[in-house]
């Protein structure tokens, strides 16, 4: 059974940086378009960032120029580089696939951002 695992999260203070890993059981990362997504207390879970097979990028508009992801196939894992962090961005993060399945849905890994 694939498995998703995510680290890299932490606290850290406004303007900040964080880098987020996500490793996957299986080959699963090299086959589908991968996403991060979040959910903040109270809110939904959303898809913050998103990379396909052949590596094209979208981000959603309240994180665009300030989080990258990327992939590294050969190590299943995927990443999100995240700079300027500001309070909103406080969340759990999550990876899985795009769209994403329920079955794939892991611990994730909490990220606050405060000073």
């Amino acid at each position: 059974q694939v498995q998703l695992v995510e680290s890299g999260g932490g606290l850290v203070q406004p303007g900040g940086s964080l880098r987020l890993s996500c490793v996957a059981s299986g080959s699963i990362v090299k086959v589908n378009p991968m996403g991060w997504y979040r959910q903040a207390p109270g809110k939904q879970r959303e898809l913050v960032a998103a990379i396909t097979r052949g590596g094209i990028t979208n981000y959603a508009d309240s994180v665009t120029g300030r989080f990258t992801i990327s992939r590294n196939s050969a190590k299943n894992t995927v990443y999100l580089q995240m700079n300027s962090l500001k309070p909103e961005d406080t969340a759990v993060y999550y990876c899985n696939i795009d769209p994403a399945l329920v079955r794939l849905w892991g611990q994730g890994t909490q990220v606050t951002v405060s000073s």
